[in-house]
Formats: C-alpha cells, structure tokens, sequence
C-alpha cells in the first residue's frame, strides 16, 4: 500500500528576514551587557518596555528567555534545579524553567548564537504584575540574587469595564517609576522621545493586528503555530521602527498569499481556535497534527495579546496603563466571553481548543465552566487539552493526539 501523503504547513518566507531580526536584538543586549556602554533593563512582557527604551535601557524579557527554554525543550530539565530551592512544580514553568537554566549556567541563546555566553546582567528589573504575581515573585528572585533594584506596577485583575480610576492608579505607578530610573540610567526621560516610541509602539501592534487578521480568509494564509514564532518582534521590538519595518515585509507577503488564495494548511476543511498558552516543545509536532488532519489552527487569544489598540504618544503614561489594562488575561470571564464569540465570528471558527495548562492558571480559561456556557450559546464544539506551557512532564502526546483526531473528526461528522 502507497504510504499516506502528509498534508504540509507552508513555510512564511519572512522567517529568514525575522531570524536576523531576532539575532541582531540578541546581539545588541550581549553588547550592552558585556561593554556597559548602555544600561540593561530586565522586563516582564506586558510591562513598561516604552518607557525603558525611551531612556535609553536595552530591554530584556525574561518570558522571552523562557519561551526559547520551552521551544529548544531544556525546560524539562531546569525545572527541578528551581524546584530544589524551593520553587514549587505547581507555580509557573517560565519562572522555574528560567531560575533553573541560571542556576545551571545555561540558556539557549549561547547554542543559536555564537559568542553569547549568557543572558544580559541587569542594571534593574522591571516588572508589572498584569498577568499575575509570578513575574513579581520571578524578579524579586534575581534581585535577591544579583542584588539589582527590582521596581514596579500592581494592576488590579478581573477587570470588566477598564475606567478612569483603573488607568489614574497604573498610570501614577508607571510615572512613579521615572526618579529611579533616571537615577540608574543616569539622564533624565526625555517625554518627546516617550511620546515617538509609544507612537512606534501603537504602528506596530497596529500591523501585528493586520498580520493576526489575514487569516480571516478562506483558506488562511498562516497558523496560530507561525503567530507564535512570527510574533517575536511586537514582544521584544515594540516600539522601535525595526518591528514595524518587519510587519509590513510580513504583511505584504500574507495579503499576497490572500489574493492569490494560497492556504498555510493545504487542502483546509477545518478551522480551530487556540485559547490559552502555547507547548512550546511541541510546536512542530501539534502543528504536523492539526496540519495532517486538514485543520488550521489559525487564530488565537495568545498571539492577539500584543495587539494594544490604546498606544498615544499624545498622552503616554496614561495611554500605556490603558494598553496594559485592557489585556485579555487582565479582564473578567464576562469580558472573555464577548472578547471570544468576537473571534469565532471573525475567523469563521468550527472548534475551539482550550490548553488547561497546569502551571498557568491565569491562562488556562477552561476551569470555571467557560467553555460549556460559549458551547451553549454560539453551537462551536470545543476540546480541552491537559499539558503545560514549557514542563513536558504535563504533557502526553499520545492522548493529544487521539483526542484531537477524535474532535477533528467530531467537527466534520457535525457538518
């Protein structure tokens, strides 16, 4: 019997163009770090990154460090050197995965770029605990540890409606910021530079928002899988007209896929909605599953979290703690809800795939009954997935992969 032909993901072909993106950031930290010609700022990903680089601070994400932990799969084994001194299994895989590899004197950046030895030493952390108090708990290790200032924003969670007095409180903190790290940078903010780089900052997430959206056509011109990778940039690049410059090559190249009505996913039948985080050391794998089934994971809430519509460089302060406010992991479940029907109409969805990861409750929207109440009301079938962020011990592929078949299957058969 022939062997089965495997349906394929096609490649994006401004991936190359992004891989030297991502090398030259990463180099340009190394340089700050090693040289001291500029100051290094530590920040969690939804934290104040404009006003760092508006003075001057070359920006590191931890998070960032620790999604390339999860994708290259060391994760799995930095974890327990974190366990060991008494992190629990239970808290977040990116902080463990990330205070393990440092304990253990490793990070992949020194296998994907030659001369990179080790992360950037800080000159201060930065934090904002809009996604939850980890990131918070995460820093104040590494302050401890390298005795570095770690300073920050406390964002009110659950939020339905974001209202004046939500936005006065983050902006005051955001602002309150500004004496230490004049103090440690050693020059005073510059508000015509804040106000260009939050303007920088709302161009790109304005064409990230563009690129998210291409994949509202039939067939879609790229997966939810690409939008984790392709997303790089609006992450550690906001505000820098570097990201824009990629978005528009990125966009230009979806729009051209679109007209000429070529698919990421050959032979779609099937389009999935991914809530909650990424496996990262499953990417390819889940990707050639979905792939191999004719089924486009194409649109999800993870990638649209850098879409910050609120960016003004006219009022800056205030535009950012709107920004970071109205992130989705920030609002209520009746907020979610709305947020997520939204997305089911747009994308033309058939399923929604919920990944209960176990060590990100503040990501995991499958635990309170959310997906039966949108099942019941918009008739979209949904699977919930058990695995974890970057802990591949969470993780078993084999009942992924039945499942998905089955829910795939379960889609087509409902048509």
């Amino acid at each position: 019997m022939a062997e089965e032909k495997k349906t394929t993901r096609k490649k994006i072909q401004a991936s190359d163009l992004m891989n030297k993106i991502m090398a030259d950031y990463f180099y340009d930290l190394n340089d700050a770090a090693t040289t001291g010609r500029r100051k290094v700022a530590w920040c969690t990903s939804v934290g104040p990154a404009e006003l760092l680089r508006a003075m001057g601070f070359a920006v590191h994400f931890p998070e960032n460090h620790a999604a390339m932990l999860g994708a290259t799969r060391m994760s799995t084994d930095m974890i327990p050197a974190a366990n060991a001194i008494g992190y629990s299994p239970d808290i977040c895989s990116y902080l463990t995965s990330d205070i393990g590899a440092f304990l253990k004197g490793v990070t992949p950046l020194s296998k994907a770029y030659k001369g990179i030895e080790s992360v950037p030493k800080p000159d201060v952390l930065v934090f904002n605990t809009n996604q939850c108090r980890d990131v918070q708990d995460w820093l104040a290790w590494y302050s401890r540890r390298l005795n570095v200032p770690s300073i920050g924003v406390s964002s009110p969670k659950n939020v339905k409606d974001v209202t004046d007095a939500h936005i006065d409180d983050v902006a005051l903190q955001i602002e309150a910021l500004v004496p230490a790290l004049e103090k440690i940078s050693g020059a005073r903010l510059d508000i015509d530079r804040l106000r260009e780089t939050v303007s920088l900052s709302r161009e790109c997430t304005e064409l990230w928002k563009k690129v998210l959206e291409t994949a509202a056509s039939v067939p879609a011109p790229l997966t939810f899988f690409d939008g984790t990778i392709h997303m790089g940039p609006a992450v550690v690049l906001r505000g820098t007209q570097t990201a824009i410059d990629y978005y528009k090559v990125l966009l230009a190249e979806l729009e051209q896929r679109n007209r000429d009505g070529e698919g990421a996913v050959e032979g779609e039948s099937t389009r999935i909605y991914w809530e909650g985080m990424p496996i990262w050391g499953r990417l390819r794998q889940h990707s050639e599953l979905f792939s191999h089934l004719r089924a486009n994971v194409l649109a999800s809430t993870y990638c649209s979290s850098w879409i910050f519509p609120s960016f003004d460089g006219r009022d800056p302060f205030r535009s950012m703690a709107k920004a970071y406010l109205e992130l989705f992991i920030v609002r209520s479940d009746e907020f979610k809800e709305g947020y997520i029907k939204g997305m089911l109409e747009k994308f033309r969805i058939d399923g929604i795939v919920y990944h209960d990861a176990k060590t990100c409750p503040c990501n995991s929207n499958s635990r309170y009954g959310m997906p039966q109440r949108l099942e019941a009301e918009t008739g979209v079938p949904s699977l919930v997935i058990s695995g974890d962020l970057n802990d591949l011990r969470c993780v078993s592929d084999e009942q992924m992969k039945t499942n998905v078949e089955a829910f795939i299957e379960q889609i087509t058969e409902g048509r």
